[in-house]
């Protein structure tokens, strides 16, 4: 009973330990939000639309590559935040395997 107790506690503080923050960028500067990334490694930002009123946009935002999975890559990416519209951050994405295919793989 006792392994199974500590086995519990063991998972519950592994689980808490992936949770991930999540920040409104609109609320932060810049310079908040991308030290805040660099602090913690991975963060979720969520923030409204400014094209398509009442929709909700969000991703994870990393600091470096070793904070994506195997098969992606860290690309630059842009939020708004409280004092800039265009705030550069780095997100995880698979890259854009057909580009590759078009150009080095020739069709006959």
């Amino acid at each position: 009973m006792k392994t199974i107790l500590l086995a519990a506690c063991l998972t519950l503080v592994a689980a808490q330990a992936q949770a991930i923050s999540r920040y409104d960028p609109t609320h932060l500067s810049c310079g908040k939000v991308q030290s805040t990334i660099a602090r913690q490694g991975a963060v979720i930002l969520r923030y409204q639309s400014k094209r398509v009123p009442g929709l909700p946009l969000y991703d994870r935002y990393v600091q470096s590559q070793q904070f994506c999975t195997m098969g992606e890559v860290r690309t630059r990416a842009y939020v708004p935040s409280a004092d800039t519209k265009s705030c550069p951050v780095y997100n995880c994405k698979r890259p854009d395997n057909e580009h590759f295919r078009h150009r080095f793989i020739r069709r006959h």
